[in-house]
């Protein structure tokens, strides 16, 4: 049963990540429109992005993992806010993409990516309460979080 958790975790964590896939235009030759945008020095390559984000899918997973096995036997703590943060912050992952690469409109993504890092920060609060090493799991998915808003800020102001 544990590792059936494990399994469903990291895939409820990975799906905005197959989400993003499929709204992401492949033109040929790439991603035609991106190509076309001004960006930031400080821009990775697109493989860093797809490494990166491929390690917090999977920590964010693990981190649920920890909440779903947390022992809540002396009704201490509430894991419902905790799910429904993961599940909101999940959905708003899988929106940013439809908005930046599939509607074109990093004005529309930065709006949602401002809602990532709040509920972000509000999930990591509600995994703290329930487990640390949860906790702990969530911050570099925060700090790529507010990367990714200076890199989507930057798109907007260069174009």
């Amino acid at each position: 049963m544990t590792f059936l958790k494990f399994i469903f975790a990291i895939f409820l964590s990975f799906l905005p990540g197959l989400i993003g896939i499929i709204v992401t235009p492949t033109e040929t030759g790439g991603n035609l429109w991106y190509n076309s945008l001004n960006v930031s020095a400080w821009t990775p390559a697109g493989w860093v992005f797809s490494f990166i984000w491929t390690i917090l899918y999977f920590l964010l997973g693990l981190a649920l993992f920890f909440i779903m096995e947390k022992n809540n036997s002396n009704g201490r703590y509430n894991k419902t806010s905790s799910y429904i943060l993961f599940g909101i912050n999940m959905v708003f992952n899988a929106l940013w993409s439809f908005a930046f690469f599939g509607a074109h409109s990093p004005e529309a993504a930065l709006i949602i990516l401002t809602a990532m890092i709040v509920t972000a920060i509000f999930m990591a609060r509600s995994f703290f309460r329930i487990s640390k090493e949860a906790f702990w799991l969530t911050i570099p998915y925060i700090v790529w979080l507010m990367f990714a808003f200076y890199l989507n800020g930057m798109i907007i102001y260069l174009n």
